[in-house]
């Protein structure tokens, strides 16, 4: 497996539980680095964790690894999992990176690719030329949503294309946590991911003026945060807004103990929408009450274990926010829901399971 997105340590345990089945044998391939995050070794029982370099590092489109094909050559992987979008050099180079097969059999590997992109969009070439190519190449697909399958069927991809979140929560790490009994402690609501325009962070901001109760944790960096602070600032709430930078992955059950409620006020843009909301999962697993805007899946993910409102409605997330504020047995309620939810479809085992059910389907 080639996977960016495993320099995050609490991810691995997807690998570990993909490793203990007896008939797998996994090596997964990483850069040093992506997002700001250096590789962190979390999980790393029963497999294979080999850092690989990586050029043009953290440019999405662009990035991609010099000696893949020498690893692949060592390893002669029967399933290569290409954990990334087919429209991106790294995957067109990873997938030609292996012996072309022909009609009599030869060459090795079965290939797949994974995608997150539930938006209908026509990429300029060379990247269109790039996906093309993938499409043709590539033996099966794994989406983290349904629309992302709506998507490769429309772009002509025959193949089969199995709905796998791209990573569960490990149940056992991500649990309820006992809140602070601390005298007057304000209620907390928490906003954990990148700062940008898209995540609609400034509506949670703008609900504080008439929830005077209530505090706003907002963890995580990105180019919005000085307009936020000022906006905060603006509102007279910044004694009740807290900012503090990302933290490793391994840090953030700890934090959503923290909180009484996350919110993922995310906002449509032209070329972009919510494509799963990994931090709802993790809240739900922590027994943390979830709201969330109608933008993209997050209904999806929320099912009826959280409250939804239409994205872009202020009034509307305000209400919400109250609601939970202000009906304890509703916050409960709402608590075991989303533990209960998470139990049944998202944790690391489910997709884990799944992953290798695919792996397993290639290989028949």
């Amino acid at each position: 497996m080639l996977s960016k997105a495993l320099v995050m340590g609490a991810y691995q345990r997807k690998c570990e539980l993909i490793a203990a089945h007896s008939d797998i044998e996994l090596t997964v391939l990483v850069p040093p680095m992506w997002g700001g995050h250096t590789l962190e070794r979390a999980h790393t029982k029963d497999y294979e964790l080999r850092e690989i370099p990586v050029r043009f590092s953290s440019h999405f489109h662009l990035h991609h690894y010099p000696t893949l094909k020498a690893e692949l050559a060592r390893a002669k992987p029967d399933v290569f999992h290409v954990d990334e979008e087919p429209y991106n050099l790294a995957t067109w180079l990873a997938i030609h990176s292996l012996p072309r097969k022909n009609g009599r059999g030869s060459g090795w590997g079965q290939t797949l690719f994974f995608s997150w992109q539930n938006i209908l969009r026509a990429y300029p070439p060379p990247f269109s030329w790039m996906e093309h190519a993938v499409l043709q190449q590539a033996d099966a697909a794994i989406v983290g949503n349904g629309e992302a399958e709506q998507v490769w069927r429309a772009k002509g991809f025959a193949k089969p294309i199995h709905v796998i979140p791209q990573f569960g929560v490990d149940e056992s790490v991500f649990n309820p946590k006992p809140k602070s009994k601390i005298e007057n402690r304000k209620f907390t609501i928490g906003y954990l991911g990148r700062l940008v325009k898209e995540k609609g962070v400034a509506l949670a901001i703008e609900a504080l003026p008439d929830l005077p109760e209530a505090r706003l944790l907002i963890v995580g960096d990105g180019p919005m945060k000085p307009r936020l602070s000022d906006f905060a600032r603006s509102l007279e709430v910044s004694d009740r807004v807290e900012f503090r930078p990302q933290v490793p992955s391994t840090q953030m059950p700890a934090l959503y103990g923290e909180l009484d409620a996350l919110v993922l006020p995310s906002l449509t843009q032209p070329n972009w929408k919510e494509q799963f909301g990994r931090v709802l999962i993790e809240a739900m697993a922590c027994g943390v009450p979830v709201v969330g805007s109608t933008c993209g899946e997050i209904p999806n993910v929320i099912g009826d274990a959280g409250l939804i409102f239409a994205e872009g409605d202020d009034d509307a997330l305000l209400q919400q926010l109250r609601k939970l504020r202000q009906q304890p047995n509703l916050r409960e309620e709402l608590a075991q829901r989303g533990r209960a939810r998470v139990l049944q479809n998202f944790t690391m085992q489910h997709v884990a399971d799944e992953t290798v059910a695919v792996y397993r389907q290639l290989t028949e």
